[in-house]
Parts: structure tokens; sequence; C-alpha cells
């Protein structure tokens, strides 16, 4: 079967692959120009609309020079005894000296005087250039008091941004382990490297593309790795797809042009497809209510958008230039004439699965089910010192805080109350709230209500007894506000965490919805069948469960978690749950849709809903095992990196995919299909003709020459 756009667009690239291949290069040269001339930034903005916290960072940055914006905690510990106050004071000035600086408080002494913290207030938000990512003029400020031989660790937002920067070391990992995975399972290096060039030429263009992006709106100095780890994955799943399928023409006796011109008509589409569905998940983090997910999603999509390009273009062209040498070397001398796909090991394992299909399904259910059992217990937290490595600055000063100060000593809670104007809070009030407040249970200690120098507002700190990520610290902040009059609010780095933690776990199912919704709709159109969007559906979120149970198990309970380099059980990071459901169930359909789309032609060129199911399954299975392969190293390779949120996003996603690889895709599918049988394909008449068609320019003649299954059709 052609696809006539497709077809011509594969016989062109590779009747002048060298052409071909210029115009890609001559297209990414402009690209990089452009980025070069008209390309932003990155820049995070971390404001969200809506939550209460909010509303009190807005007072404060009006109001209370550098206390709304961004700030840093120098932790000054002394093994000598008690601190000086020469020391201290020294330190203060060259703090004081430090750009965008509001203010520096005097320091706080522990009891035993041997450890104090001091507070520097910027005039800007951590998410300004100046201070994202910059520790810099940090380290130069305690350096002294370091040679002096002091004790000095920092946290706070300034230098939590910069603790635990990306190497870039991930990508390498992956894309070697990428073409060794390959190698081993082709039997030929050009076969292997193929589609690692494809993904380069891919990255490269998603490197452009995402500079480009952040000329038009604020990029998140994350997005670019997320983008690129995504991208690698799928840019060499396509690729793989395309070369699989010129690999099997070749053997069928075609020529080196016709077998690359056929792969992407009919491979490609299936590429097609599955970006589709990748790029409809993607969108669904825009409701995430974050604009850091936003630019996840658009730079991610850039991503799939150009490793689609890629696998269109440049690999029928280097399949072109590659010929026979795609093909394993024994049988280009035919020493070994090539196995048939039934015969094959994938093909006996499905017909296996399908003489028991109902054992099968039931085992991998339980699996799956078992797996995805610890999410139930799942408690989120956005990623914050206390879950990070302790060679990191920033975890040591949080361990000095707890230790000297209390738990509570790195939980900021501020009560920001209006004292003028319209909204204002009644005095009477917030006396009364302040006294309730500082007998709350949790509740160490609450300052008096001080004015800001403009006396518009009034504010009061707020000791707790946990550190901001225990169990207990959402109770007591929401015990807080229950006490807060009209007119204040509740605020601080530790209420605006628990906010967001509240807002990212109510809009999850929000984006499910949508994701489920529109991936349903999609997949209904392009295999007109009700079964199977369904199916696809339920065993997509049985995968992301899954990895969410493991994600669970690992890092909250601490499983093994110190393989990974996290010596402590932590929370699960409130970032973590959206982004890799919308990234893992666009990936999850890709593997679907691969299988699915051969199930599909061999049904529709047999009518033999059993015998389709084991011949798609003995055909695709290898592609779709050694592309999963490729996808859990990469995404492996990204949990070695030091920050928390990638080990986890990373762990999650390599768990996911290699469950969706096997349980699901080799043993789920095919035992369900089996069951179902011709049912597979069931859709109504009605339903039929009310749906458009997307077969992408099926070709006349090929459809003609396309028997016609009896399936139940409502």
């Amino acid at each position: 079967m052609k696809t006539t756009l497709l077809y011509r667009l594969g016989l062109i690239s590779a009747r002048h692959p060298v052409r071909a291949l210029l115009g890609c290069i001559g297209a990414l040269v402009v690209l990089l120009g452009l980025s070069a001339v008209f390309g932003g930034d990155t820049q995070e903005d971390w404001d969200v609309t809506g939550v209460p916290s909010q509303r009190g960072v807005e007072l404060l940055r009006e109001h209370q020079p550098g206390v709304g914006d961004a700030f840093a905690r120098v932790v000054v510990h002394s093994d000598d005894g008690a601190l000086t106050g020469a020391e201290t004071a020294e330190l203060r000035t060259r703090l004081e000296a430090m750009p965008h600086v509001a203010t520096v408080s005097q320091p706080r002494l522990s009891d035993d005087r041997d450890t104090a913290v001091i507070t520097v207030g910027y005039d800007v938000p951590v998410t300004h250039q100046d201070l994202m990512g910059n520790d810099e003029p940090l380290d130069e400020a305690v350096a002294d008091a370091r040679a002096a031989g002091l004790t000095v660790e920092m946290n706070g937002m300034v230098p939590e941004t910069a603790a635990a920067p990306v190497d870039g070391y991930a990508e390498i990992i992956g894309i070697v382990l990428a073409l060794l995975i390959m190698v081993l399972a082709f039997g030929s290096v050009v076969a292997a490297g193929l589609p690692i060039v494809s993904a380069i030429v891919g990255l490269v263009a998603t490197s452009a593309g995402v500079t480009l992006l952040a000329t038009a709106m604020k990029v998140s100095p994350s997005a670019p790795m997320v983008a690129s780890m995504v991208g690698l994955g799928v840019g060499i799943d396509y690729a793989l797809l395309v070369v699989n399928r010129h690999v099997e023409y070749l053997r069928d006796g075609h020529g080196v042009v016709e077998a690359a011109a056929g792969s992407v008509a009919v491979a490609g589409r299936s590429a097609v497809i599955a970006a589709t569905t990748v790029l409809v998940s993607l969108m669904g983090l825009r409701l995430a209510g974050l604009p850091t997910y936003s630019s996840f999603g658009f730079a991610t999509a850039i991503a799939v958008v150009a490793m689609l390009a890629a696998t269109l273009v440049v690999v029928p062209a280097l399949c072109s230039l590659a010929g026979a040498r795609l093909t394993p070397r024994k049988e280009r001398k035919a020493e070994a004439a090539p196995v048939a796909a039934t015969e094959t090991f994938i093909g006996r394992w499905a017909a296996a699965v399908g003489r028991r299909p109902l054992a099968a399904a039931l085992l991998a259910v339980i699996v799956m089910i078992t797996l995805a059992a610890p999410a139930v217990a799942m408690r989120t937290w956005p990623s914050d010192a206390s879950a990070q490595s302790g060679e990191l600055t920033t975890r040591r000063a949080y361990d000095l805080l707890a230790a000297e100060f209390g738990p509570g000593a790195n939980a900021e809670v501020l009560i920001v109350a209006e004292t003028s104007g319209p909204g204002k809070a009644d005095p009477a009030a917030m006396v009364s709230a302040l006294e309730r407040i500082s007998h709350q249970p949790g509740v160490v200690a609450v300052s008096p209500l001080m004015p800001s120098p403009d006396k518009a507002i009034g504010i009061a700190a707020v000791t707790i007894a946990y550190g901001p990520s225990a169990e207990q610290t959402g109770d007591v902040l929401a015990a807080i506000r229950d006490q807060l009059p009209d007119g204040a609010v509740l605020t601080g780095e530790t209420a605006y965490y628990n906010d967001i933690s509240d807002m990212l776990a109510v809009r999850l199912w929000l984006v499910i919805g949508f994701v489920v919704a529109a991936s349903l709709i999609l997949l209904t159109i392009v295999f007109r069948s009700v079964i199977i969007p369904i199916k696809a559906a339920v065993m997509n979120l049985l995968s992301v469960a899954a990895a969410y149970g493991v994600i669970t198990a690992v890092f909250q309970w601490g499983w093994g978690s110190s393989l990974l380099g996290v010596d402590q059980p932590v929370a699960v990071s409130s970032w973590v749950p959206i982004l890799i459901f919308a990234i893992l169930f666009g990936l999850s359909m890709d593997y679907e849709v691969f299988l699915l789309s051969r199930i599909r032609e061999e049904w529709l060129d047999t009518g033999d809903p059993h015998g389709s199911v084991i011949s798609g399954l003995a055909k695709t299975g290898r592609v779709i095992t050694v592309a999963a392969a490729v996808m859990v190293a990469v995404f492996l390779s990204f949990s070695t990196e030091t920050d928390i949120m990638l080990k986890m996003a990373g762990l999650g996603m390599a768990v996911a995919v290699f469950l969706d690889a096997t349980v699901i895709r080799m043993v789920l599918v095919p035992a369900t299909m089996s069951l179902l049988g011709r049912y597979n394909w069931w859709l109504p008449g009605w339903l039929d003709r009310l749906l458009p068609r997307i077969d992408l320019d099926v070709a006349d003649d090929d459809r003609e020459k396309s028997p016609t299954p009896a399936c139940p059709v409502g």
C-alpha cells in the first residue's frame, strides 16, 4: 500500500540522496543562522496566577523591598566554637556588595552561637537572567570566610537554581548506548548508525527551533533538556521503523530506491500518526496551569516535528546511499537465508500468546497492577534542597539549618496583611488571629506584625515545626489559613510550593482527561475502530500508573534509591507526574501505532483476525523491542544527572517504556486482540460515515488491490 504524498517524498529523497542531504544541511544552516540572529535566551516564569500565595508575593514585591523577590540563605558554621561579630560583619559587607541585593539580614545565631544564618533579599525575581542559575557572586562573596576556616553553605531560591546544573553528558551517553543496542540487534553498523545520524540532524534543528521559540515566549532553561530527551528517543524510533521496513523490502527483492520510497510511504505513515499522538499529548501540558509546562510542551513539540522531518527526508536518502549494506553481512554473502518473521522467537512468542490469550492477559494485568499499586500512596512536593544530593551546598545548608535551628528553619512562611485601602484586614481580627495561630499545633513561633516601609502592609513570620516537604506541613498551613481574616494571606516559599502541589494534583486529572479524549478521537479516525482506541488508552494508562508506582517505591519508600545517588526517601516531585504522563502517553501511543498499523495491514490483506495479530507482532516485535531498548537507554542516561527531578523523570519514563514494549505490546495487546477477534475492528456504520478519513492519500490503485475483509459493522 503506497501513500501518495509520503511515497513521492521518499522517492525524491532516494533518487537524489545527495541533493536531499545538502538541502537538509542548507535548511539547518538557515535555522542556525536565524536562531543566532533572532533567537532569545531561556528564562523561567514561576508566577502562577490563581494560587492564594501569589497574591502575597505580589504585595511583598510592591511594598517590601527584598522580601517578595529572590532570596538566598547563607549558613555559616564554626567548628572552633562561637562565631565572632567581626566574622559575620565582614561577610555581610561582601554580600551587600553583590548585584541586585536589596537587603542583608542581621545574623541569626544558634543557641550555642557556632552557627549563623544570614538571609539575602534581592530586588528582582529569581527568574531574572542575572540570577537564574548563577551563584558565582555568592561564591565570591563567601570565599574569604571559607578561606578563614569557616564552613559556609547556601540554599534558598538563587543557590538552588544553580546547585545541580545539567552536565549534558546524558545525551552523549544515550546516543552511545543506542548505537551499541542497534549494532547488536541489526548486525550492521550502517543500519545502526543511520537512525543516529537522523536523530542528530533532528537535535540540531531542535536546538535552533527552541532558541527561536524563546523570542516568542519565556522558555524554561529545563525545556531544551526535556525536548532533547524525548526528541532523541522518538527520532531514533521513527528512523528505526523506516529502516526496518526498508530492509524488509530489500529482502523481498525490491530495488534500493523503490524500497526506500515504499518504506517512507508505509512506515512513514505510522511515524506521522505516532508523532501526531505525541503532539496531542504534549499540548495537554498547557492545561497544567504553569508557564514552565507550556514551554516544555512547545519545545518538545518542536523536537518531535524536527525528528519526524528528518525521518521522512534524511532516512530515505541515507538508505539509498547505503544500498545493500543495511542488511547483515551474512545475508549479503548469502551465507544464511533470512528467517521468516513467524519463525523467529518473536513469531513463536506471538503464536504462543495467541494460543492462550486469556491466561496471558490476566498475568500481564496482574504484573501491571502490582507495579502500579504503590502509586496509591504517592505524595508529591516540589523538589527542594532536602531532596537533593548531599554533595550539593544547598543540601548541606538545609541539614545545618535543621540541626541547629530546627526543621522549620527551612520552611519560610509569612503572613501578609493589607493595612490600608479597601481590602485591608481588620486590626483587631489580625491580633486575635495571630494569637490563635501561635497556639496552633505544629506552630513554633509567630512574630509580631511588622509594617512595611510605606505602612501599606504588615508582615508576620511564622516558624513551623516541620520541614517544607514533611507530610504534616500541608495540614499546618491549612490550619493557619483557616485562622486568617479577610485581607490577610499566607505566603512565602513553603506556602507557595504547597499551593503549587495542590494545584497540580487537581490539574493532573484535567490533563489526563484531555489527552485521553483527544487520543481516543484521533485513533478512532485513523484505525476506524471503537475497541482499539479504548483498549489503547486503558493500556497506556496502565503503563503510566506502573511508572508512578515504581517512582513512589524507589524515591518515596527508598527501595534501591541509593543506586541512583539518592541517600534518603523523598517525596515525589510535584513537577513529575503531569510531565511524564503527557510524554509517556504519547510515547506509548507510538508503539501502539507501530504495532496496530502492521496488524491492520495484515488484517486488510487476509481478513484473518487471529493470524493478522500473530503476523503483525512477528513482523514488528523486533523493531519495537529495539526501539524501546534505545528509548530506555536514553531515559536511564538522564537519571544519571544530579538533579532529583531529572532522576525521577528519567527512571519513570524508562520503566514505563520498558513495560510498554514488553508486558503491554508483547503480551497484553496480542492477547486481548486474539480474544476479541473481528470485534477489534468494529465501528458502527453511522460513526464510520460521520468520521473524517485521514488515510493520508492512499493511492486508489493500491486500495483496489487490498481485499475488504468481512468484519462486523453496526
